[in-house]
């Protein structure tokens, strides 16, 4: 069916002058076009009035659907009062009143909140604050971060630097500070050639051994808690979490959460920390912390860091970070909406039979020829694809195995994206049960199709 003139006007525009992130523009603009117009519930409508089903929440940051009517009225509400006010030298109302919930709901012991626009943002300041935490409590050797490997942090030169995910750093490498890394449980292409039944959580033992050789010059450690997202959905096993807190504990390293993903019940909780009771010493949201309305992060810690930056009476110090919208009040105003909905609605609990459903529709999955493993927790999902399921062989990347399956099951539909040959699910949580069945049974018929084409 031919195009409406107004799309092909769009597309051509969105040709001649947009540059898309993650994009190889020379595939997309071969592409028949997809421009969305407007969006309803779980819906996102296009402009030749198509509708496709958000499987991936907006890039995972749509909670409660798309147009949902609190979160619009509070954006409606704010904009009679102020749009933006900056929080150098001032401070607004709706910025006060979002750190206070904050604090109530995050993990204990976080008790100071700094805004700023987004998960990137939001990890360069907590790395910030604990290169300042260590250098004004007289350790001016710790200089460098241990993160993970498979680690995704945002796109920032700091962020990236405590990163490892190849098509992100790769060309950025000469601009990165160097740091250490300990194996994540990555069990299905386990880093150190390990069973899952016989390891022994042996990682564990690799980070402890990083630790105590270099605990010395280490001022943080960073960790995207119980599933790394960009990697491909890993999810670790249970414990490890915890046993990562102990150990930054026991060596005097801070322990920066990164819940930018995981954050506003993705996994079942709140927060993902909260499935194994750790309190970080700083935590990064940003995504669903509006909703997927707009563009908010902010990056929670204790009192004793704060207070490393306060200096003296007679030589008084600052924190000298911070942008333009820094603590903006249509952003504040909306996530104050959005908790809201969590607490009226019991969003938490709510979701808990949609996991247990989504979790039996996956079961099937695992017996497809070129489904190599099923990783899920909570809405949060990586289905990653194979050439051969006895070696674990992947496909080759030219062939655009995940991309391709994406693009089928869009025909039909339902908007996914892959990450490499890892087939993402990310579904808002206000998801129905029948959406879920939906999402369920596209994606196997797209993964069976292209997946047979290839074999032969």
């Amino acid at each position: 069916m031919p195009l409406k003139k107004e799309t092909k006007k769009l597309a051509k525009a969105d040709h001649n002058s947009l540059w898309h992130p993650f994009t190889r523009h020379l595939e997309w603009e071969e592409e028949e076009p997809l421009i969305i117009e407007r969006a309803s519930g779980n819906y996102l409508i296009d402009t030749e009035g198509r509708r496709y089903l958000d499987g991936i929440s907006s890039l995972w940051v749509t909670v409660h659907g798309h147009r949902k009517k609190e979160l619009d009225q509070a954006v409606k509400k704010q904009l009679r009062k102020v749009a933006h006010s900056t929080l150098l030298g001032l401070s607004s109302v709706v910025a006060i009143e979002l750190s206070e919930k904050l604090i109530k709901v995050a993990p204990s012991g976080l008790k100071k909140v700094f805004y700023s626009d987004s998960g990137s943002t939001s990890v360069e300041i907590a790395l910030k604050m604990a290169f300042h935490f260590s250098r004004a409590g007289g350790d001016t050797k710790k200089t460098k971060f241990l993160s993970f490997t498979g680690a995704y942090h945002g796109d920032t030169v700091g962020s990236m630097s405590v990163g490892e995910v190849d098509a992100f750093v790769t060309q950025y490498k000469p601009l990165l500070f160097k740091g250490y890394k300990a194996p994540y449980p990555y069990c299905y292409r386990c880093p150190l050639k390990k069973e899952p039944a016989t390891c022994n959580l042996e990682c564990i033992k690799k980070l402890e051994e990083i630790l105590k050789k270099n605990s010395s010059t280490i001022a943080g450690c960073i960790i995207e808690p119980l599933v790394q997202g960009a990697a491909g959905m890993i999810t670790s096993p249970p414990g490890f979490l915890k046993e990562v807190r102990r150990l930054t504990k026991k060596y005097n390293v801070l322990l920066i959460v990164d819940e930018v993903a995981t954050g506003f019940g993705r996994t079942g909780k709140l927060f993902a920390s909260e499935h194994e009771k750790i309190k970080p010493d700083i935590l990064c949201i940003a995504k669903g912390l509006t909703g997927g309305y707009l563009p908010l992060a902010a990056t929670l810690t204790t009192e004793a860091i704060f207070k490393s930056f306060q200096g003296t009476k007679e030589s008084p110090n600052a924190f000298y970070h911070g942008h333009t919208y820094t603590g903006n009040p249509l952003g504040c105003a909306v996530a104050l909406a959005n908790l809201k909905i969590f607490k009226d609605d019991k969003t938490i609990e709510k979701i808990q039979p949609k996991i247990k459903l989504l979790k039996n529709l996956l079961e099937p999955f695992k017996d497809l020829p070129f489904v190599g493993e099923v990783r899920q927790r909570g809405l949060m999902v990586g289905i990653e694809l194979v050439a051969d399921k006895k070696t674990k062989k992947p496909f080759p990347q030219n062939k655009r195995t995940g991309a391709k399956i994406c693009r089928r099951a869009r025909e039909r539909g339902l908007i996914i994206r892959p990450l490499g040959d890892t087939i993402i699910l990310m579904p808002p949580l206000s998801i129905k049960e029948s959406e879920l069945r939906k999402i369920t049974k596209i994606v196997p018929d797209c993964i069976k199709a292209e997946t047979e084409k290839n074999k032969e």
